[in-house]
C-alpha cells in the first residue's frame, strides 16, 4: 500500500463515519465532488490546498515530523524571540 492510499483510507474512514457521503463532503470543505472522489481513489496529484480542506472539515490534523523537528523548532523558537 502506498501512503496516497493510505490517506484515502483515513479520508474514506472518516467521512462515512461522519456521515457524509462525497459531495456532502466536498460542499462543506469547498472543494468539487471530483476532487473528493479522486483522493479516496488514491489519484496522487492532487492539489495539497484540495487535501488541506478536506482534512480539515474532517477535522483531521496534519503531523510534520521527522528527526531535525526538535532542531528546528529550537531554532524557530529563537528567530522569534
Amino acid at each position: 500500500m502506498n501512503k496516497s492510499q493510505n490517506i484515502a483510507q483515513i479520508i474514506r474512514y472518516h467521512r462515512k463515519k461522519a456521515g457524509l457521503n462525497q459531495g456532502e463532503l466536498a460542499k462543506l470543505a469547498g472543494v468539487g465532488k471530483t476532487a473528493v472522489f479522486d483522493i479516496e481513489k488514491g489519484k496522487e496529484t492532487i492539489q495539497f490546498d484540495t487535501i488541506r480542506k478536506i482534512l480539515y472539515a474532517l477535522n483531521i490534523l496534519i503531523k510534520l515530523d521527522s528527526s531535525l523537528m526538535q532542531d528546528y523548532e529550537l531554532e524557530a523558537s529563537d528567530e522569534k524571540s
